[in-house]
């Protein structure tokens, strides 16, 4: 788990159902598959929040306007999304753990947002165990059909990443320099 986070292809929708269906066998107790899982998402997180701290928004926003089309942003948009985040910041840590993709890159508007440890701590530890409970307990009550779990949540997690994708591409595709930009 802490590799996906760090690393996203690897699928946490093939991990913990495994992890349930071994549960279910009885090999593995409940309470540390769940507790390893969210352990594991939570030390993958802190890599990427702790990255974004440490460079901070200052230094992305010179970097956004030197490179705005691959980034589809520039300083304003930063500025803008770090308001957004400093308003919906909690929320945004504990759903976004629950989206594939998203799951990994939420840590780093919280380290850009300078988002307090404790409350980053907390939001994506409540999230990673929530989404550790559903694949777990999926694999869990599927038992030996706990393949089926990557059946349905593998291709959910190959469109959002597609759209994110052609997102990106769009984005890149429509850029237009900001007055801000060409200087």
């Amino acid at each position: 788990m802490a590799l996906e986070n760090i690393f996203p292809p690897i699928p946490s929708e093939l991990i913990m159902p495994f992890a349930g269906f071994v549960v279910a066998r009885g090999d593995l107790n409940l309470a540390g598959v769940l507790a390893a899982g969210t352990a594991g998402s939570i030390a993958g997180a802190m890599p990427w929040y702790y990255a974004a701290r440490v460079y901070g928004k200052e230094r992305l926003k010179r970097f956004a306007d030197r490179h705005a089309r691959w980034m589809t942003v520039g300083a304003s948009d930063i500025d803008k999304a770090i308001a957004a985040f400093d308003r919906h910041g909690r929320s945004v840590v504990l759903f976004g753990r629950l989206i594939p993709a998203i799951r990994t890159l939420i840590s780093v508007p919280a380290g850009l947002a300078c988002m307090s440890l404790g409350q980053f701590l907390l939001y994506s530890t409540i999230g990673s165990l929530a989404w550790t409970g559903v694949l777990t307990g999926a694999g869990f009550i599927l038992e030996s059909n706990y393949e089926q779990v990557g059946k349905y949540v593998d291709p959910v997690s190959k469109a959002i990443f597609g759209i994110l994708l052609a997102w990106y591409i769009y984005r890149v595709i429509t850029h237009r320099p900001a007055k801000s930009d060409a200087a």
